[in-house]
């Protein structure tokens, strides 16, 4: 995979996107960025503020944020866990990244974050495994790879750092 193409993170609110995607960057000497604080930066408004108008207006935003991001160059994304929503999101992407869709259980999701937190899941655990269904075809359909996110952090960067220089 050349220095030039964007690695793209996608998957559910809480499989370690944000986490892995700056740890992962770290080691590959990259930027990293999460378009959630890219679209709380370009819209001025906070992600529960988008939401409160409504999921299209949030989605919207994250439209704009992915063409932003899209026109970087070499960087790490971690995308909001909705961002399959919009097939165009996915289309921006590819044509300057690689899209890995960072797959972990939703047992291991609701025994480690903070529900409360996270705007689509303050509806309690089952939100999980509802969001969970809802959405695993479309993470599966728009990764280019999936990177299984179910052993201690440094192994699943391993395991990264390997394919990444496979696909060169």
């Amino acid at each position: 995979m050349n220095n030039k193409q964007n690695i793209i993170l996608i998957g559910m609110p809480g499989c370690g996107k944000s986490t892995l995607g700056k740890a992962l960057a770290k080691r590959l000497g990259r930027d990293f960025y999460d378009a959630d604080d890219v679209i709380v930066e370009q819209e001025g408004k906070t992600i529960p503020e988008l939401f409160a108008s409504s999921e299209d207006c949030f989605r919207d935003a994250e439209v704009r944020a992915s063409q932003f991001l899209a026109h970087k160059s070499g960087i790490v994304v971690a995308c909001g866990g909705g961002v399959v929503k919009r097939s165009e999101n996915m289309d921006i992407f590819k044509k300057t990244g690689t899209v890995f869709f960072l797959d972990r259980s939703p047992d291991d999701i609701v025994s480690d974050v903070d529900v409360s937190t996270r705007p689509l899941l303050k509806d309690g655990k089952q939100k999980v495994y509802d969001l969970y269904d809802e959405r695993i075809d479309l993470y599966r359909n728009a990764a280019d790879y999936c990177i299984p996110n179910n052993k201690p952090m440094e192994a699943v960067l391993d395991d990264f750092e390997k394919l990444i220089k496979e696909i060169d």
